[in-house]
């Protein structure tokens, strides 16, 4: 007994050993890869004025890692990033690797913040960085340097709104134009636009910008050239106080440093800017109570009414189109035109609405019209009531009533209009049994099947149990076939770029009359197409890297200019002046150059 007591425990005592032995190994590797891949947060300053920048960069130690996924920035404002930074180095045989994603932030408000960790792939494992605690404090004085880059870039470029009337009536059209002034001092590239500004209390609509050209102007007493950035056409639908919110974009600057090269030529350097427009106050007045019409619906601006028939003599059955158009500017469809109304002995249909409108810097302009078909049934003469309309004009500050005229329709042809219902006039007639109309029915039947076939044991039966049998080997090989290719995740991801390149040129395409949609669309289409076939990572596309790897891939001179120039097209496009001419034109090169990357790069591979 006591040697099988001392064989229990020790069988015990070796599991026991066993176990702590595989935790012990798996702390140890799990100590050994945190130690050798390190993923870290830091900031540039932790302490800071709300109205000042800081510099947040998240470093990677060791090549591989991808998926790099920023933390939540929603109390700061991404000024610039992310931009990616590699080292590599050899020191007395051995090699160091580093590998940084950088953000230029500036705080939105006061406060203590904490910024929570960044997370990026490595080996299949999600890792994070460590959180990092910002204190912001109002703002602090900045003294002006006037040899400060910022300083110079904020004095030579302005991003200014006007506004056309700063105190209209509701319902009366203001329009708002973004100016981009800039002195001959500095230069600038790359704008990019923060979101579109909110127009809380208006309706509004974008003007387009045709031939858009560097002009001449006047800002704070200084002579400036300038750029419109955005018009847009704003109606106020309520009266107060209204906000026009500023509009922000971001630009890298050249400003002079003072220092000349050899040639003489000044010598600039680049730095990041932010800039945006004044917040302005509109104060709507609410339309006059005194004299205002009964019938007036809240049109603003000046009109014309007009009701008209295609005919006014016609016979029963046939139909008239009566017409009731608005024509003129100010607040269109923003406003309901009167009703028809026509006698009751006539049917008249669901009206067709139809409306040529456009914007411009006085409102919108054209017309609205409704189109009634009208269908008489009984021969006469039948009066179309007149229609009233009403409308404040901002120019004389009164209400105008229109009336239109009087319509008669006459039909010559059809039934007399029944003056009285009689009973006499409609006399029931009864149905007559000639004893054949009505037979038994029978309660019996006495069909018989016709279909002799029987599916068992038939040619059909063999026949469709061999094709079962068929597809079971067939099943097996496309199963193993696809277990194959989702085992190729270098192959898979390839593919996936592959299949969102042509989905995207497609929606270019389809966007080429929408600017930002097509630009942005096309933008997507290069990149992925470019992690298709150059095998590069989203965050590694920059153009000196992929015109690198397209050397390396035997892709001419010529090819690389023409694809740097369609993401050049790509990043401008969004934000200067364009045509329906040139995105076509822009779309058709980057098919070209599309067309030309990939046989290049397919000769390479087969040679």
């Amino acid at each position: 007994m006591r040697l099988l007591h001392l064989i229990k425990n020790t069988k015990c005592i070796i599991l026991f050993s066993k176990k702590h032995i595989v935790l012990f190994f798996l702390l140890v590797s799990g100590f050994v890869f945190a130690q050798d891949f390190e993923f870290t947060a830091a900031l540039s300053k932790n302490v800071l004025g709300v109205n000042q920048r800081f510099k947040i960069e998240f470093s990677i130690n060791k090549n591989g890692a991808d998926n790099f996924k920023a933390p939540d920035f929603s109390n700061f404002k991404v000024v610039a990033g992310p931009s990616s930074s590699v080292s590599q180095s050899w020191v007395n045989g051995k090699s160091s690797y580093s590998q940084s994603y950088i953000y230029i932030l500036e705080p939105k408000v006061v406060g203590k913040f904490t910024i929570s960790p960044a997370q990026i792939e490595y080996k299949g494992k999600i890792i994070h960085a460590n959180a990092v605690t910002i204190n912001v404090s109002e703002k602090v004085a900045i003294p002006k340097n006037p040899n400060d880059p910022n300083y110079i870039a904020q004095e030579n470029i302005h991003l200014v709104a006007f506004v056309s009337n700063s105190s209209p009536y509701v319902g009366e059209s203001v329009f708002v134009e973004y100016r981009l002034y800039f002195s001959k001092k500095v230069g600038f590239s790359s704008p990019q636009f923060g979101e579109n500004p909110k127009y809380e209390g208006f309706w509004n609509q974008e003007i387009p910008i045709k031939n858009n050209q560097e002009k001449n102007g006047d800002f704070n007493g200084k002579t400036y050239r300038y750029y419109t950035i955005k018009k847009t056409v704003l109606i106020p639908q309520k009266s107060g106080k209204l906000y026009v919110n500023p509009m922000a974009m971001d630009m890298a600057v050249s400003v002079p440093t003072g220092r000349y090269d050899f040639f003489g030529n000044a010598q600039t350097r680049r730095i990041s800017a932010h800039y945006a427009s004044n917040k302005r106050l509109i104060r709507v007045k609410p339309l006059p109570i005194e004299g205002k019409p009964v019938d007036f619906t809240g049109a603003v601006g000046n009109y014309n009414l007009d009701v008209s028939a295609s005919k006014i003599s016609l016979k029963a059955n046939e139909s008239t189109q009566i017409q009731v158009k608005i024509t003129g500017e100010g607040n269109l469809k923003l406003f309901e035109i009167p009703k028809l109304v026509v006698p009751a002995e006539l049917e008249v249909y669901t009206p067709e609405n139809k409306q040529k409108v456009r914007t411009t810097l006085r409102g919108l302009k054209g017309n609205i019209t409704d189109s009634y078909s009208i269908v008489p049934e009984y021969k006469g003469k039948y009066k179309i009531p007149v229609l009233n309309f009403s409308y404040f004009n901002p120019k004389d500050k009164q209400y105008h009533s229109l009336t239109s005229k009087e319509l008669i329709i006459e039909v010559t042809e059809g039934k007399e209009l029944p003056s009285t219902t009689n009973d006499e006039t409609s006399q029931k007639q009864f149905v007559k049994n000639t004893g054949g109309n009505f037979r038994f029915i029978r309660t019996q039947t006495e069909f018989i099947s016709g279909n002799t076939f029987e599916f068992y044991n038939s040619k059909w039966y063999y026949g469709l149990l061999s094709l079962f049998l068929l597809t079971i080997p067939v099943g097996v090989f496309i199963g193993r076939k696809r277990k194959k290719m989702m085992g190729d995740i270098a192959g898979n991801k390839k593919r996936a770029a592959d299949k969102l390149a042509r989905k995207y040129l497609s929606e270019a395409k389809k966007q080429i009359n929408n600017k930002e949609a097509f630009y942005i669309a096309l933008e997507k289409a290069l990149h992925n197409f470019l992690k298709a076939k150059l095998s590069i990572e989203t965050s590694d596309i920059s153009q000196e890297k992929i015109g690198e790897l397209l050397k390396k891939h035997q892709a001419s001179d010529q090819t690389i200019v023409q694809l740097n120039e369609v993401l050049d097209a790509c990043n401008f496009g969004r934000y200067t002046p364009t045509t329906n001419l040139k995105m076509q034109g822009v779309y058709k090169k980057a098919s070209g150059v599309l067309s030309k990357i990939n046989s290049e790069i397919k000769a390479y591979k087969n040679a």
